[in-house]
């Protein structure tokens, strides 16, 4: 998993309350287990037309915002159901930040395990943070995760708290398989001294 250290991109803003999984990554995207490709897939049924061809409205299809890092959404972003394809399409489009005033709890735990940073802010920190994201090209943010803080581009800053555990693991790149191979020595150890003590099993 790759480290969260600082982030400075273009922030796209999303300000839709109740953003469920299915919203965004559709159903007819899971069929699948691997983790890249998904991008495609992202909020399909709003930045595509039924022809398949793009919405021009869609935020994430206007030129400035085709290459945000950062999403800033409405409230209770990731409810619905728990499927962790919702953070892989994320991840994959591009996005490495997701800001809101509160998150789903198994898509913001979920969000930590594929290195995706969600910061959860006060209604009037977002309001801010929405009013930055909408100056288009201009609208870049640097979010520091050893800071906890949000640089807006007037140069502003906003505070944010993230479990000290969940911060370790992104500054460090470790996912739950990357948690396990950091005791390898200590797993190899007691691997050895239990062959040694029982042949047998």
């Amino acid at each position: 998993m790759d480290k969260f250290v600082k982030l400075t991109g273009v922030a796209a803003p999303y300000p839709v309350v109740n953003i469920d999984t299915d919203m965004i990554i559709p159903k007819d995207y899971l069929k699948t287990i691997k983790r890249t490709g998904l991008g495609a897939g992202l909020f399909a049924e709003a930045r595509f037309k039924e022809d398949g061809s793009e919405n021009p409205d869609f935020v994430l299809n206007k030129p400035a915002y085709r290459n945000a890092s950062i999403l800033v959404a409405g409230d209770n972003f990731g409810c619905g159901s728990s499927r962790e394809h919702a953070p892989w399409a994320l991840l994959d489009f591009g996005i490495r930040c997701v800001i809101s005033t509160s998150f789903a709890d198994i898509f913001y735990n979920n969000c930590f395990k594929n290195g995706i940073l969600p910061i959860t802010v006060t209604p009037e920190e977002l309001e801010k943070l929405l009013d930055d994201a909408s100056r288009g090209s201009n609208a870049v943010l640097t979010v520091d995760l050893e800071a906890q803080e949000i640089t807006g581009p007037d140069g502003g800053k906003i505070s944010f708290s993230i479990d000290e555990f969940k911060r370790h693991c992104l500054l460090n790149g470790l996912d739950d398989i990357g948690l396990t191979l950091e005791k390898a020595s200590a797993i190899d150890a007691y691997e050895k001294k239990t062959a040694n003590e029982r042949p047998w099993a």
